[in-house]
């Protein structure tokens, strides 16, 4: 009995430094553990056990209890894999190193292709996305007085976890906007008289044309010169809003869709943004550049040649295009076009 006592106590620490430093499996096994909020450490190492992150529940309670980790294990949703050692593991639920993926809104997307990069990398089907980004109640729950959430999804990365759905990602986005917006701008906007929409709007316009950073001031103070005189802004990607991509070409048929947001169409601004702008296209629409510029025509380097009168555009829209020719009357309506090709005296 004596021998059998010592052999006992000789082989019990054995056993516990093997547990503590062998992995229950190869790591092939990848598992996603949801701890709820006041569960227990016996609870915890049980569900650990079950799952065959653990080989032992009793030996992993006994070491989280002996490194004083009882009451210091965080909630949520982990990802572990079954070539995870017990120290290791238990240090991720220590540190609350909870799994969570990271999604970008870039800067300028609208609710479309935002919805649509959602379903490409997995994280939530196009259709259901854009259902609540038109939702009434999350409208007005977020104190958005829109038909939808575009222009206030904060373009930025994103943790994503698990247990998160359409309205909490769009609900992350809005108040990260409100919060910038707050900071930033409201303070400026109330002073200068303005209103919020429409600058959001003028600044989603901005952002889908400018492809140079130092531009969009100066491309700003072109669409307010022409709000000033009364002008219709004809800005191409308002054509294709809600249709597709605006990938800085349009065709004539773009050009005249019904569509309440084609500012070939309408005079002044759209109802709405058509895209989620940038700070810096945001702080462009505040703060134009003092200009005389009425129009402005893409080069083939990604900036524009911006004009004061319809005879140099025209001109500049024949030297800046190999193929087609359009020319515009003093509202800026194309007169000429041939070829079919994107109407380069919209983008101004």
């Amino acid at each position: 009995m004596i021998v059998g006592a010592v052999a006992l106590a000789l082989m019990l620490p054995a056993s516990f430094a093997i547990f503590l430093a062998t992995a229950p499996g190869s790591g092939k096994v990848q598992k996603l553990v949801e701890l709820p909020e006041g569960s227990s450490l016996k609870k915890i190492a049980f569900s650990l056990k079950q799952d065959g992150l653990v080989s032992n529940a009793t030996l992993f309670n006994l070491y989280a209890r002996m490194k004083g980790a009882g009451s210091h294990l965080k909630a949520g949703t982990y990802q572990f894999h079954d070539g995870m050692p017990p120290p290791e593991l238990l240090r991720k639920l220590v540190d609350g190193d909870v799994y969570v993926r990271r999604f970008t809104v870039p800067e300028g997307y609208s609710i479309y292709q935002v919805a649509e990069l959602l379903e490409q990398q997995g994280y939530f089907k196009k259709s259901p996305f854009l259902l609540k980004c038109f939702d009434r109640g999350l409208l007005k729950e977020l104190n958005i007085d829109a038909r939808s959430v575009e222009g206030y999804l904060f373009p930025s990365t994103y943790d994503v976890n698990p247990k998160m759905d359409e309205a909490g990602l769009i609900r992350k986005m809005v108040e990260q906007f409100q919060k910038v917006y707050d900071e930033r701008f409201a303070g400026r906007v109330r002073a200068a008289g303005k209103n919020r929409r429409q600058l959001i709007t003028m600044a989603s316009i901005i952002e889908k044309e400018a492809v140079v950073p130092w531009e969009r001031p100066v491309i700003s103070s072109v669409f307010h010169n022409r709000l000033t005189k009364r002008m219709p802004l004809q800005s191409d990607p308002t054509a294709i809003y809600g249709v597709r991509a605006f990938g800085g070409k349009v065709t004539k048929q773009d050009l005249e869709n019904d569509s309440p947001y084609n500012t070939y169409r309408i005079s002044g601004l759209p109802p709405g943004p058509i895209g989620n702008p940038s700070v810096s296209s945001i702080e462009a629409a505040i703060n134009p550049a003092r200009t005389a510029y009425l129009f402005f025509v893409a080069k083939k380097d990604g900036t524009h040649y911006f004009t004061t009168n319809l005879d140099e555009h025209n001109r500049g829209v024949r030297r800046y295009l190999k193929q087609g020719v359009a020319e515009t009357d003093s509202t800026g309506r194309m007169l000429v076009y041939r070829n079919d090709r994107p109407n380069p005296a919209g983008r101004r």
